[in-house]
C-alpha cells in the first residue's frame, strides 16, 4: 500500500504510479493531494490509482480509505467521483479553446514565459496561468508541454 501525492520534488506522483503498478502490480496505490481538478483525477486513476482523496479528509475516513484499497477496492469521494465523469465527458468531447487561451497555447510553443506571453495583450502573469489551466483542463492534461502537444495533435494551434 502506498500513500502518493502527485506533486513531489523531483519528480511526478502519477508517472510514478504507474510505474509502481508496472513493477509491483500487486502493490495499492492511494492518492492524497490538496486540489481536487478533473484532470489530475483522471490521470491517477488511468495511471493506476487505487483511489484518491482529498489531505483534509478526516482522520477516521483516511483511515477507513487505506484500509480499502489495501484490499485493492476503488476509494473515491462523492465530490471527487463527480470530478472524474466530469473530466471522462470532457475528454469523449473535442475540446473548445478560448481565443486567449490558443493564443497562450502559441506563445509558449515559443518557449515563452507567462509574462512574456502576457506583454502583448496586456495581461497580468496570473492571468495567462488561468488561461493555460484552463486549456490544460479542457485537453486532460496537467502542464504546458503536454498542452502544446495535446492541441497541436487535435489541430487547435494553427500556424500564425
Amino acid at each position: 500500500m502506498v500513500l502518493m501525492d502527485l506533486r513531489m520534488p523531483g519528480g511526478d506522483g502519477v508517472e510514478a504510479t504507474e510505474l509502481i503498478g508496472n513493477e509491483h502490480p500487486k502493490v495499492h496505490v492511494l492518492v492524497l493531494v490538496t486540489y481536487d481538478t478533473d484532470t489530475d483525477i483522471l490521470r491517477a486513476v488511468e495511471a493506476g490509482a487505487t483511489g484518491y482523496l482529498l489531505k483534509d479528509t478526516p482522520r477516521a475516513e483516511l483511515a477507513e480509505a487505506v484500509r480499502t484499497a489495501a484490499r485493492g477496492e476503488t476509494v473515491l469521494t462523492g465530490r471527487l467521483a463527480g470530478g472524474l465523469v466530469t473530466g471522462m465527458r470532457r475528454r469523449a468531447e473535442p475540446p473548445v479553446l478560448s481565443p486567449r487561451e490558443v493564443e497562450a497555447l502559441l506563445l509558449a510553443t515559443e518557449g515563452r514565459t507567462n509574462a512574456a506571453i502576457g506583454r502583448a495583450p496586456h495581461i497580468s502573469p496570473t492571468t495567462v496561468k488561468t488561461h493555460l489551466m484552463r486549456a490544460y483542463d479542457k485537453l486532460g492534461v496537467g502542464d504546458r508541454t503536454a498542452a502544446v502537444s495535446q492541441a497541436i495533435r487535435r489541430g487547435l494551434l494553427l500556424e500564425r
